[in-house]
């Protein structure tokens, strides 16, 4: 999966928290803006209440479930900077989107 499949994927499926900016920071990868603010996903940056900061290549291990959340949070691999229950619903979202 590339980021833009990745945004593209969300967008389509309404992945986002209602009311919420939460940015997925990929490092010298970019970033992707989940506003569930207006109801968008895009690769732009900007203000957001939650930032989780992850590599790309722990991203796609992440969503292929060969790493656990709560494990690469607790070894630094995913930084979240805001508020974490975003991160939380976020990745009830995402685990939904996986089909």
């Amino acid at each position: 999966m590339t980021k833009d499949e990745l945004i593209a994927k969300l967008q389509k499926h309404g992945g986002w928290v209602p009311g919420r900016r939460i940015r997925l920071d990929f490092g010298s990868d970019g970033s992707a803006l989940i506003d569930g603010a207006v109801g968008t996903v895009s690769d732009q940056s900007g203000p957001a209440d939650t930032t989780i900061g992850i590599s790309w290549t722990d991203w796609l291990s992440l969503s292929e479930g060969r790493l656990d959340p709560m494990s690469a949070y607790m070894s630094g691999r995913l930084r979240v900077a805001g508020d974490i229950s975003d991160a939380v619903k976020l990745g009830g979202i995402l685990q939904k989107l996986k089909g």
